[in-house]
């Protein structure tokens, strides 16, 4: 299956320059390329893309404040010219940061970890798609375990690992948060923060701008918020 990929940048010799070094990848297909986040968060919101390359300098709105403006983000490499911003694009999933000029060895890396990582998702989801979807399986210390999502609290982003907290204990598995998010079902899930996403079955209550469960106060980020109380409250879905 081609991976559909998204390139945003400001400079056309950027993209050139990436688009030509992923020719020579089967795998990865350029579907779409623009020089803002505008029109990229347009294209993102009507038709399915697996990897972003985005740009930090971008008119109108900065590559990170478009990181953080998707509430159900593809994967995402950030490139730039700059390491000023490295910390704060990892805080946000990102699977790479490259720095420009992006030569070709450099980018085989990025493009074999997010290889891992799709393959990685999709099968774990032909695992844990049984004739009654009501668990997950993930790799723990070799094994894989299953996880009923009846009893999945809450889980919490490490980066390239998340920490499933359930009923009876916590499991960490190489995830990001945004790939094991997809993998679940969205009636009885939702991402509300960059670091969080919950069972809403669990909630005990709501205050101000954060989300109890098991006693726990868990933070709505400010891009989650409209559409985690819509749910939430109106049971609305977008």
């Amino acid at each position: 299956m081609k991976v559909k990929c998204l390139l945003i940048d400001d400079d056309p010799l950027a993209i050139n320059i990436i688009k030509n070094h992923l020719e020579y990848f089967e795998r990865f297909e350029v579907v779409f390329t623009c020089n803002n986040a505008i029109d990229a968060f347009d294209f993102i919101n009507n038709n399915p893309i697996d990897l972003v390359f985005v740009d930090i300098c971008l008119p109108i709105v900065n590559g990170i404040e478009f990181i953080k403006s998707l509430n159900n983000p593809p994967l995402i490499i950030i490139t730039t010219s700059s390491q000023d911003y490295a910390v704060q694009g990892f805080e946000l999933d990102v699977v790479d940061y490259l720095i420009k000029p992006i030569s070709i060895k450099r980018l085989v890396k990025s493009l074999h970890k997010t290889s891992k990582i799709l393959n990685h998702a999709n099968k774990s989801s032909q695992i844990s798609t049984p004739e009654f979807e009501d668990h997950i399986f993930i790799k723990v210390d070799k094994k894989m375990i299953k996880v009923y999502f009846e009893d999945i609290l809450y889980i919490k982003s490490l980066k390239d690992y998340v920490i499933i907290k359930t009923n009876y204990k916590d499991y960490v598995t190489h995830y990001n948060l945004s790939a094991i998010t997809r993998l679940l079902p969205m009636h009885f899930f939702i991402r509300i923060h960059r670091s969080y996403t919950i069972a809403l079955n669990k909630i005990k209550a709501i205050d101000k701008n954060c989300i109890e469960i098991d006693d726990i106060l868990l933070p709505i980020g400010r891009n989650y918020l409209k559409e985690v109380k819509n749910k939430i409250i109106n049971g609305v879905t977008s």
